[in-house]
């Protein structure tokens, strides 16, 4: 093997041992390949180093029990956080890998100031979703989700995102896929509409906020930037308080992520 290289080696040190184009070219081309690798590498150290995972979700949504049954594998009686809460998660993979589970709280007038908290730290995300009750939130549901998807620091570090569809042990809990599809269509009349707005002078200077999906296309989720999944679970189980957790694919999800 080496053998066969040296033809290409000796012709490789005359090109740069003699001035002109072809050597020149030769330093630009290494330089170029250099400069990518160490960009490569400054990435890839900078996602090492966010160890987070947001639970997000309005009010209600479960975020709470589904962080305490991740947590300790027990049912516990929950009420509205106005505080986040966090705890070290080991994550079910051959790495015993560990990561930090967020629980944020989801009422209106918090969500968004402890969004820009954490959001820097952010290796995931995970968007909760009330199945039972998304007929009746799926607005509320799109805005939050909105909000979040135009946000530049999450834009920027593209966190991997799972929807939650949670509380499926309710008969009338609504499928992933129907969610999904609700709230493709939703964040696109979302987009459409703030879109159309009048832009102030200050939110023009500043940029405002980006684009969801592409241009010119109704929007759905594999236009983002970071990979986008939808689970079935259930933080309450089919058993109620007695019961396990049903949620394999949330865990295998964050096994995956870590």
């Amino acid at each position: 093997m080496a053998g066969a290289m040296e033809p290409y080696l000796d012709s490789l040190r005359r090109e740069l041992q003699s001035p002109g184009p072809a050597a020149f070219s030769v330093l630009l081309a290494l330089l170029v390949v250099a400069l990518t690798l160490l960009l490569w590498r400054l990435a890839q150290g900078a996602r090492s180093s966010r160890r987070a995972v947001l639970l997000l979700g309005l009010c209600d949504a479960g975020k709470t029990l589904l962080f305490a049954r991740l947590l300790t594998g027990k049912y516990r009686d929950t009420q509205t956080s106005i505080t986040d809460s966090s705890a070290v998660y080991r994550v079910s993979n051959d790495k015993g890998t560990n990561v930090t589970l967020i629980d944020l709280p989801g009422h209106e007038s918090l969500r968004l100031q402890f969004l820009e908290r954490f959001k820097a730290a952010a290796r995931a995300i995970v968007f909760v979703v009330d199945s039972v009750a998304f007929q009746r939130e799926v607005k509320d549901v799109a805005e939050f989700l909105y909000q979040v998807l135009v946000d530049s620091t999450v834009l920027k570090n593209a966190p991997a995102l799972l929807i939650a569809c949670n509380k499926q042990d309710v008969t009338m809990a609504k499928s992933a896929k129907l969610i999904q599809q609700q709230l493709e269509k939703e964040l696109n009349t979302l987009r459409v509409t703030r879109s159309a707005a009048p832009t102030s002078l200050d939110a023009s200077a500043a940029g405002g906020p980006a684009q969801l999906g592409k241009k010119g296309k109704d929007f759905d989720f594999s236009q983002l930037p970071m990979k986008v999944e939808f689970v079935e679970c259930s933080a309450r189980g089919s058993k109620g308080e007695e019961g396990d957790a049903d949620f394999e694919d949330l865990e295998k999800w964050l096994a995956k992520i870590a």
